[in-house]
């Protein structure tokens, strides 16, 4: 599982439906387990399959449509609200998403994303909605993703936006750190300033 985040550019799948929330993102009887990994094949289970029947996969929505792939969820407005379960994120990551754009995220699914190495990023509902525009005129259309520059751009029409995230997430996403590895990551400096204080 790819941990860094620094350009995405990629197609996108289009979850074009308001107010989703932990629990349709991942249903609670999957939270048994307490790895991340194996999470994804039951991403909005409920909704992809009638009768929880891996076989009778729902063709109409977007997760089952083979016309859209790609490392990049593009979500309605007030996207994982409800409960508070760090497992909405572990699925979201662990089906090959990178990025999840809205234009309003709960705030405890963003610090989840955030910790599990997945990128909320937040637009305008305008823009929002000319993201989908896009994609419904060309599932192959293409979204750069630039943490750097903190910039999402649709590629067929150069339309940007610029979005906000922690200074502190976003370098801790540019180099793959956790908490830990950010810690580590400074040890030199750590150890300096304790021999100057001494």
């Amino acid at each position: 599982m790819s941990k860094s985040i620094n350009i995405v550019k990629s197609t996108a799948v289009p979850l074009n439906i308001e107010n989703v929330d932990t629990d349709q993102i991942i249903p609670a009887r999957f939270l048994k387990a307490t790895s991340r990994e194996g999470f994804g094949k039951n991403l909005f289970r409920d909704w992809r399959y009638e009768n929880d029947d891996e076989s009778k996969p729902r063709k109409e929505f977007a997760l089952n449509d083979p016309r859209y792939r790609g490392s990049i969820l593009v979500a309605a407005k007030n996207f994982g609200c409800g409960s508070s379960r760090e497992h909405a994120a572990w699925a979201i990551k662990d089906a090959g998403f990178d990025v999840v754009v809205s234009s309003f995220f709960a705030d405890i699914f963003k610090n989840n994303s955030l910790n599990n190495f997945l990128l909320p990023v937040t637009v305008s509902d305008e823009f929002l909605q000319q993201i989908f525009k896009a994609i419904e005129k060309d599932s192959a259309a293409v979204l750069e993703v630039n943490l750097p520059e903190q910039t999402i751009s649709i590629a067929a029409t150069g339309e940007k936006e610029t979005f906000d995230i922690n200074n502190y997430k976003k370098t801790c996403l540019l180099n793959g750190y956790d908490d830990i590895d950010y810690l580590l990551s400074m040890k030199d400096e750590i150890t300096r300033f304790e021999q100057q204080t001494l």
